[in-house]
């Protein structure tokens, strides 16, 4: 892979979308860490394709599932109540991809939908795809960079619906891209059932994503999210009535939306630009702006002119720092 650039969840279904290379700290140390991860993908690749083998070293993401196991021993000695829990889930795998397939397998599993068929699948899929593996390790450090209550690592991966809820719609996507489209809405419709998420699995969904607290985030099959975004519960990516094709909304790279918005039709949110909470968008959205309101409008500074964000708020996670621009809030 050349340079910075994430590639596609699919390497049979790539998505275009707008691109922000701001020259911010975090982004690029989440550049350098992902340049580790493809060196260490590549090197599994070789191997012949497969996440199994027992040496990710070398890489960041020999780094982090170090460090999942590390946690995982601490808790278990602080916690001997979890003992048994984290060791049949996180310390007898040798690999993130194997205790990733098993922890979804139990998790999603049903009398009629057993957790070892689930496990093979899970495992299959990231086993194929070095964008799968490379998606989970992005998805992790993104929670754990940008949410202050998650505690670790090892937290993550085992308690946070919204990272679980990604990566197993990231298996579906890749079964519906592979022509499986029953199985792939099976799967969809047990993770709505199990996370409350419901993501179609048609949808396109970059990498480094936060689904923060989860509940209820609903994404259209036409929609597009970009790298490094992050989205809070009760987000609707949805279309506007009965039409077919393209009818839901396509999300730029670095976009942060609020809590409770929503965002119908066909309509673009630029690079960079941010989304209120509660907001209802119905219209573009230029790149680096905020939106708020029902229906939501382009916050303008005191001048008149539209306020330009100087960070990327996916990443930074500020929802408020924009009001300055405009009002002279107080309680």
């Amino acid at each position: 892979m050349a340079g910075d650039e994430p590639p596609p969840l699919s390497d049979s279904d790539p998505h275009q979308h707008q691109t922000l290379k701001p020259p911010s700290p975090l982004n690029q140390k989440i550049s350098a860490q992902k340049r580790g991860e493809d060196a260490a993908n590549e090197a599994m690749d070789k191997g012949g394709g497969s996440s199994e083998s027992d040496s990710e070293e070398g890489g960041e993401s020999g780094g982090i599932w170090a460090q999942i196991k590390y946690e995982a021993l601490q808790d278990a000695e602080a916690e001997p109540a979890l003992a048994s829990y984290l060791y049949s889930t996180v310390l007898v795998h040798p690999t993130l991809e194997r205790s990733l397939a098993f922890h979804l397998g139990n998790k999603l599993s049903s009398p009629l939908l057993l957790p070892s068929l689930l496990y093979d699948l899970f495992l299959g899929a990231l086993s194929a795809s070095s964008t799968l593996r490379a998606a989970a390790r992005a998805d992790l450090r993104a929670v754990r960079l940008r949410d202050p209550a998650c505690r670790s690592f090892n937290h993550c991966l085992l308690n946070y619906k919204g990272f679980l809820a990604c990566q197993a719609h990231r298996a579906a996507h890749r079964l519906w891209s592979q022509g499986r489209h029953s199985l792939a809405l099976a799967l969809s419709s047990r993770v709505s059932e199990v996370f409350a998420v419901d993501i179609h699995p048609a949808a396109r969904i970059g990498l480094a994503i936060l689904f923060d607290h989860a509940t209820s985030v609903v994404i259209g099959e036409t929609a597009v999210v970009g790298d490094h975004v992050s989205i809070l519960h009760h987000v609707t990516l949805g279309g506007t009535g009965l039409e077919k094709g393209e009818r839901h909304p396509k999300i730029g790279d670095g976009v942060l939306i609020g809590a409770g918005a929503t965002v119908l039709g066909n309509v673009s949110v630029g690079a960079g630009a941010k989304i209120g909470a509660g907001s209802v968008v119905l219209t573009d959205v230029p790149p680096r702006t905020t939106a708020v309101g029902n229906p939501a409008k382009v916050v303008r500074g005191r001048d008149g002119a539209a306020s330009r964000l100087n960070d990327v708020p996916g990443e930074s996670m500020d929802h408020t720092s924009f009001i300055s621009d405009w009002s002279d809030y107080v309680i």
